[in-house]
């Protein structure tokens, strides 16, 4: 079964700036700090990446998986599924811009995240805890600070 989070912040910027930074996923490792690598498998007609193999930072070793991104709603919601992965067998989420007025943002991140093995719940909430913390943290530092 999958565990769910779900985390919001709000974010000094625009939806449409939130989900620029989001969907320029070439740059995730300038400012996500567990991305170490990111490679386009596959762009859409816009030029936005939509196949995506990622390069982690996991548990103290290096972990891949493999995302297909939606599109279909936006600039409101950026969602993605994965297709594959060494250490999950989902990691599925999406960001949730919503207009606050004032040019802020409320950014909503949910994760639905199933491992392969399973993990001890102390370990599980740690891991948990830090994707969001990045997921959230860090874009709002490059969404403000660029």
């Amino acid at each position: 079964m999958a565990d769910h989070a779900t985390e919001q912040m709000v974010v000094a910027a625009t939806p449409e700036r939130c989900f620029e930074v989001c969907s320029d996923i070439d740059a995730y490792p300038e400012w996500a700090a567990d991305i170490k690598e990111v490679t386009v498998h596959e762009r859409d007609g816009a030029g936005r990446p939509l196949v995506v193999t990622f390069r982690a930072a996991a548990f103290g070793r290096s972990t891949s998986y493999t995302l297909s991104y939606d599109y279909s709603q936006a600039p409101r919601i950026l969602s993605w599924v994965e297709t594959t992965g060494d250490i999950t067998s989902k990691l599925d989420g999406s960001y949730e811009f919503e207009e606050m007025g004032e040019g802020k943002t409320r950014v909503t991140y949910n994760l639905d995240v199933e491992m392969k093995v399973p993990l001890p719940g102390f370990i599980k909430m740690r891991a948990q805890s830090r994707i969001m913390a990045i997921a959230l943290r860090d874009l709002r530092a490059r969404v403000e600070g660029s």
